[in-house]
């Protein structure tokens, strides 16, 4: 399609770059919480909304129905009306308009996209010969993911044309691989709109730790080509490759990442963008020390109904949370840590428990738990590490390797539990959203091998509970690059990660948590100072200016097509 560039270089002065007229985002995590891109988008978008005001625009997959409506997706269908009426989409694309109900509001355009697929081999065709995309070895969640994200590109290529027409300074923003088709179609179909792609952690890299493989000891040797045809990721890896090279901008989350782009995509980000926080998401203190109290009251009655066991209001409560990775994100280093802990600690009054709340594949609330919450005697023996039944008891990760730990080697003094579902306050058990329940701990552990950023411990010291983590998370690179590396001064302890040293990395974590426990509660309560004061600087305010920058390349290069 020829698209005119009339008075598009007039427009695009260096010194009007500084934000776009019009700019979409896209994200298969828009208005669908599945994992850490929800929260970055959500938290940032009231950053954006200043800049743009209702000229940002989300853009979500419409995977929704009556029975089953998005919790966040507020429809508004006055919004963009004009627009929206006039739109010309092909193969029975349709979309719904409304707010994101998050700090913000931001105008959000869902994406009813699963009539295309019917037509994925002719843009697949399409996808090798323009820019070499290997769809052909494609499978499990590849295909959903381009007919999203080629049916958002159509999308904005109509919105674009009523909304600024295609003389505007119009940026598209497209998240991850699952959106890197999106970002190519309209490359080809609309070269006027500035595209830019940020990768928050590569499919092959990603792959390569969870297959068990040494990604630091021999990183300057991989090839990301090789790898991705050793472990059957070519599709994804091709997608992800071409849209880092074509997009106008390329931007991932931290050094760590860019470091890994560079190896295994053979492209270096032009910027890094770091993933900040939103601080409307906090409660006012009143409501934080409710939370605190309640959450530990639960907690404790929990692990009561679990032992049989009375827990004093002392017990030290440490947790991890996140994706269920149990490599990647060192939840094997996590357990065995724990265990460690427990035989350090020899005070027969100090009680430990230690949570594990992880999203796994829940089949329903434990119905033996159920009644023991119920039960005032706590008379039973040790019930079980488990608030939820499981579909795979017998080969999820974590299951496995708690069944092998007897209570001996537990060490008394510590209990772990595994609560393996989504903490959204309805799970049958807990019923206490996430962020609720994070006040009530007193120390986190995210002991992560394979981490681009890192939001878990950034959600916790932003709610002044101190964390543990590694400087193989970008949030751990980023501590150690601004902050003293400590818990009493920052918040914030980053362990050193090796492909070699999980038995240091394991007595690591364990010292330093034993140190932290045996503190004063003055000196705690200062640590926990600390780690809300570390979270501030990483406040959306600050990083925002990094996106400012990506808009800045994208639309320069814009030009710089045109005159070519």
């Amino acid at each position: 399609m020829q698209v005119k560039f009339d008075n598009l270089s007039k427009m695009l002065k260096s010194s009007e770059l500084k934000q776009p007229d019009l700019l979409f985002e896209t994200s298969w995590e828009v208005c669908n919480k599945i994992g850490g891109i929800y929260t970055v988008l959500s938290t940032k978008a009231r950053e954006l909304k200043k800049m743009l005001g209702d000229n940002l625009i989300f853009i979500g997959p419409d995977v929704w129905s009556d029975r089953n409506p998005s919790p966040t997706f507020v429809e508004r269908k006055t919004l963009l009306k004009s627009a929206a009426s006039s739109l010309s989409l092909p193969e029975n694309i349709t979309i719904r308009v409304g707010r994101w109900n998050i700090p913000g509001s931001p105008i959000v355009v869902l994406v009813k996209f699963q009539h295309l697929m019917g037509h994925l081999n002719e843009i697949y065709g399409r996808m090798w010969n323009e820019y070499g995309v290997d769809s052909l070895h494609a499978y499990g969640d590849y295909e959903e993911a381009c007919a999203f994200a080629v049916a958002s590109a159509i999308v904005i290529k109509e919105l674009t044309k009523h909304l600024k027409g295609e003389k505007g300074r119009t940026v598209a923003h497209f998240d991850e691989w699952t959106t890197g088709m999106g970002l190519l179609w309209l490359k080809s179909e609309m070269p006027s709109i500035a595209t830019v792609f940020t990768t928050h952690a590569t499919s092959i890299g990603r792959s390569i730790c969870g297959n068990g493989k040494a990604l630091y000891e021999y990183f300057d040797g991989y090839d990301g080509d090789q790898m991705a045809r050793e472990l059957n990721m070519e599709s994804k890896h091709s997608l992800e490759k071409a849209a880092a090279h074509n997009a106008d901008c390329f931007t991932t989350v931290s050094e760590v990442t860019a470091r890994e782009c560079t190896q295994l995509l053979g492209i270096t980000p032009q910027v890094v963008t770091p993933n900040g926080f939103e601080p409307d998401f906090l409660p006012g203190q009143r409501t934080y020390n409710q939370q605190r109290k309640s959450g530990r009251e639960r907690l404790l009655k929990i692990a009561e109904a679990l032992t049989g066991k009375k827990y004093s209001d002392s017990t030290f409560i440490i947790a991890t949370s996140g994706r269920n990775e149990y490599r990647n994100k060192g939840l094997d280093l996590y357990i065995d840590s724990m265990i460690t802990l427990g035989e350090k600690v020899t005070k027969e009054d100090q009680d430990i428990l230690a949570l594990v709340l992880v999203p796994a594949w829940v089949k329903e609330p434990s119905g033996e738990l159920l009644m023991d919450l119920y039960h005032d005697g706590h008379d039973q023996p040790a019930v079980d590490y488990l608030t939820h039944r499981l579909n795979n008891e017998d080969s999820d990760s974590v299951c496995c390797r708690l069944r092998e730990l007897s209570d001996s080697k537990r060490g008394k003094n510590v209990k772990i539990i595994y609560v393996p579902c989504y903490l959204d306050g309805n799970d049958g058990i807990v019923n206490i959203g996430y962020y609720d329940l994070l006040p009530a701990l007193d120390l986190t552990v995210f002991a992560s091998y394979y981490e681009p950023w890192g939001y878990t411990p950034l959600e916790s010291v932003a709610f002044g509970v101190p964390t543990i983590t590694t400087d193989k998370a970008g949030f751990g690179q980023w501590v150690l690059s601004n902050f003293t590396n400590s818990l009493d001064k920052t918040g914030v302890f980053v362990l050193p990660r090796t492909d070699r040293n999980y038995t240091a990395s394991c007595e690591g974590i364990a010292e330093a948590a034993e140190k932290y426990m045996e503190q004063s509660s003055n000196e705690i309560q200062k640590a926990r100072s600390a780690a809300a004061a570390t979270a501030r600087k990483a406040d959306w305010q600050y990083f925002i200016k990094d996106y400012e920058k990506a808009f800045d390349i994208a639309l320069s290069n814009v030009l710089k097509r045109h005159k070519a």
